[in-house]
């Protein structure tokens, strides 16, 4: 070994035509291995901060106040149960403006039976267009319909009305950044309220449906999770999720609030809560509720206009967006 290392000395410091040839040829190789290092540094740089910066800041675009100019025109339209006419109508207005936006609709149609005999019920998926076929997409769900009541007359200003109001106004947003709306599916399910009490075969028709199509045609991993919005626009906001949540999906979200100086408005219910993100979750779509259950005018007369503001539309809808830019494909 002593002998080599002083052969190696000898070639390096040798003063002849040809070590220097040698030296030289030695750090130009050298040099150039840094140069290629440099360079693929640089362009995964590039292309990593170009594919973030492509889904744009969505959270900023957000109005709270377009989304309640929603929720007024689907609550103009008075109580909209499944199967009514008011309901066919806010599917019309639905169908219409996330058209605008450059969605496409597919009406997925179905009945069931109900405590009141079979019922045609239709959910609402909006596509963007081209999307593409491999890598997975995010689910964004909101109901439209509202609870039958024979009693009282049931407009679901909060419930049914806010979060289908916020959903429009998020695909305007998301509309504004293709490469983020190709992964994102849009859901407005029928159906969610029970027509006596929450059962196996009461209540989710909607979502129970569209989680069975998804297990039929084992395409579970099509999706990476979702998030499901619920009575969402209480002027005195607490979005309390359901102590089953999806541990990262809660993280995220608690996570994407306090970077918009939100956290305050979120925190943990006492109890799980059944919800149209129940059925996903069986099948293995990690979904998380964002609703505020904290609301007493809950399936009462009084679930009313006055009662929401463009405050609480917006603080959810832009946390929302900020999880969907930042972190949900991560």
């Amino acid at each position: 070994m002593p002998n080599e290392k002083r052969r190696w000395r000898r070639w390096w410091q040798t003063d002849s035509f040809e070590g220097k040839l040698r030296r030289r040829g030695a750090l130009a190789l050298l040099v150039l291995v840094l140069v290629l290092v440099l360079v693929l540094v640089l362009v995964f740089v590039f292309f990593h901060g170009a594919r973030r910066e492509t889904h744009g800041q969505p959270w900023l675009e957000f109005s709270g106040e377009n989304a309640l100019a929603h929720v007024r025109a689907l609550v103009d339209l008075g109580p909209r149960p499944p199967d009514s006419a008011a309901i066919k109508k806010a599917r019309a207005y639905l169908r219409k403006n996330l058209e605008k936006f450059g969605w496409q609709v597919e009406e997925q149609a179905f009945t069931d039976e109900t405590p009141r005999g079979k019922v045609a019920f239709v959910n609402l998926i909006a596509h963007w267009p081209n999307e593409p076929r491999n890598g997975q997409r995010f689910l964004l769900c909101s109901h439209y319909d509202t609870k039958t009541f024979d009693s009282i007359t049931f407009v679901g200003a909060n419930d049914g009305g806010s979060s289908t109001g916020a959903l429009l106004e998020m695909a305007r947003v998301i509309g504004l950044h293709p490469d983020l709306a190709a992964r994102v599916d849009l859901v407005f399910f029928d159906g969610e309220e029970a027509y006596e009490n929450f059962t196996a075969t009461d209540g989710l028709y909607g979502s129970r449906y569209f989680a069975d199509q998804i297990r039929q045609s084992k395409t579970q991993k099509r999706y990476r999770g979702g998030i499901l919005w619920d009575m969402m626009g209480d002027r005195d906001l607490t979005i309390t999720l359901s102590t089953d949540s999806p541990e990262q999906l809660t993280r995220d979200i608690f996570t994407a609030a306090d970077a918009l100086n939100a956290r305050n408005h979120f925190t943990y219910f006492n109890n799980d809560i059944l919800d149209d993100q129940t059925p996903l979750n069986k099948i293995g779509i990690p979904t998380i509720d964002l609703i505020d259950f904290d609301y007493p005018p809950w399936h009462t007369a009084e679930d009313t206009m006055d009662k929401l503001s463009a405050e609480s539309l917006q603080t959810v809808g832009a946390v929302t967006a900020y999880y969907l830019a930042e972190m949900a494909f991560r």
